[in-house]
């Protein structure tokens, strides 16, 4: 059986993971995961329906039917993000959406019906997974693993800039509280915690350009 080489690229929000996953990926030539925009799919998704958060069974159902597609389009830095083959892209980044996403992502059944999706991705030539779990959960036997990491400002900023930059309204203050708090569910959850994997290479992003980032990453793959 062909294995296929797969980098996974984990960390908390706002530390650049899908910026470095997406040009790694194109360096590369790879597929690209973006667990969070299915996570963050998922919650419009049950959010339309009005599926109770407490509804397990129904999350779950829907999981296991998501209709959710990426496209990526050339010369733009963020995939188009199709559910039920209606664009949803901006309504995805938002601060609200990222949140739902957050409070959805601690629920165990949902989180392994939405597990064999993102493996599906894993196909030749190779894959770029990006995420809080991937070396941990999804690709635990993954050829190369990254945790990136910066301090909860500094995230907060990023994602301030990350909001103007696609129209959509922000405050410091509540961007870095929310960042704090989904820091704090994210790692202290029962099931998939974030976490680093223990074969991971861990990079502090707080001072370093994106540039500074993808040269250590693509240092590790091309060895």
């Amino acid at each position: 059986m062909l294995t296929v080489p797969v980098l996974t690229i984990d960390g908390p929000s706002g530390v650049g993971k899908g910026s470095v996953a997406r040009i790694v990926a194109s360096k590369m030539g790879w597929h690209l995961l973006d667990s969070g925009a299915i996570y963050r799919g998922f919650a419009l998704a049950a959010k339309s329906r009005n599926i109770d958060f407490n509804d397990e069974p129904g999350l779950a159902k829907l999981a296991e039917k998501l209709d959710l597609r990426f496209e990526s389009v050339e010369g733009q830095e963020l995939l188009n993000v199709y559910l039920d083959g209606e664009e949803v892209s901006k309504e995805l980044r938002t601060e609200q959406t990222a949140e739902l996403a957050s409070q959805l992502a601690v629920i165990a059944p949902l989180r392994a019906a939405l597990l064999k999706k993102q493996q599906q991705f894993e196909q030749t030539p190779g894959l770029v997974a990006d995420g809080r779990d991937m070396g941990t959960v999804v690709f635990p036997n993954a050829s190369y693993k990254i945790y990136l990491t910066a301090s909860a400002e500094e995230r907060a900023q990023r994602r301030l800039k990350q909001l103007q930059n696609s129209a959509n309204a922000g405050n410091i203050s509540q961007i870095l509280a929310e960042v704090k708090k989904r820091d704090e569910r994210d790692s202290n959850r029962k099931h998939s915690p974030l976490t680093p994997a223990r074969d991971a290479l861990i990079i502090d992003t707080t001072c370093l350009s994106i540039d500074e980032v993808i040269a250590r990453v693509m240092a590790l793959v091309e060895v």
